[in-house]
């Protein structure tokens, strides 16, 4: 999608603190962190969102999920825990239509979800 942020990131157009980059799979800091490591990992592909899936590969979505494990892992994370977050829909403050994960950690998270 041609005005959407997170595909100006994935195509480059618009900088970003890189972590972890594939053919499929971007990962950067996010720019207003809410914890000591925030990161958002991205599909390349656009996606709305978790209930515009239907023509997502399983192997990519299950890519996410494990290279979430591995950016945890090489922020140092992986092992005092963290919090991987997908908000969908407005209603879930979801301020971008893009698929993506928040990658929480690096803190003592609190125990509410909201």
């Amino acid at each position: 999608m041609s005005d959407c942020l997170f595909c100006k990131i994935a195509r480059g157009e618009i900088p970003c603190d890189k972590v972890y980059e594939d053919n499929d799979i971007l990962a950067f800091r996010d720019i207003h962190p809410q914890t000591a490591c925030h990161v958002l990992i991205i599909p390349k592909d656009h996606f709305p969102g978790l209930k515009e899936l239907e023509s997502a590969s399983d192997a990519l979505l299950a890519g996410l999920l494990r290279k979430a494990a591995a950016v945890a892992k090489s922020a140092g994370i992986d092992g005092s825990g963290y919090r991987l977050v997908s908000n969908c829909g407005r209603d879930a403050c979801q301020s971008v239509q893009h698929l993506h994960f928040h990658l929480l950690g690096g803190q003592q998270l609190s125990d509410r979800m909201s």
